[in-house]
């Protein structure tokens, strides 16, 4: 008997079936909450990056969540690349509870009190594992 989903898989599963594409929606949400992030992606190709970056993004967390294989390693290596871009660790993180505003406003009344929970430690060991307090 397989065991449900975990809360923050769920949400990208259910994310999935109402959209085929996050990448516009999380990078509207991003460049509304950081205007300052729209000019470090390049006009010609940037769109290419940023479906690149969020599809690994969004591996490193449900690696995160779930069994740690080794994708959520990607997330201390991206916090040193970016810092060398000038991106702020806070930045950085920020990037991760954007992704989670965009999801639990596309799914709306399907939005769990477990996802919310699940979501709300993930980013705090996120914060914690990258370096940043909580």
């Amino acid at each position: 008997m397989n065991a449900p989903p975990h809360p923050i898989e769920q949400s990208f599963e259910l994310a999935a079936q109402r959209c085929a594409d996050l990448t516009p929606l999380v990078y509207q949400r991003l460049f509304e909450a950081h205007p300052e992030t729209r000019t470090m992606f390049r006009a010609q190709g940037s769109e290419l990056v940023k479906g690149s970056m969020l599809a690994l993004t969004i591996e490193a967390i449900l690696d995160f969540a779930g069994e740690r294989c080794g994708h959520f390693r990607l997330i201390a290596c991206e916090v040193a690349s970016h810092d060398a871009y000038g991106t702020s660790r806070e930045l950085f993180i920020a990037f991760f509870a954007i992704i989670r505003d965009t999801l639990r406003d596309l799914l709306g009344d399907e939005w769990t009190p477990d996802m919310a929970r699940a979501w709300d430690a993930l980013l705090v060991e996120i914060d914690t594992y990258a370096g940043i307090p909580a």
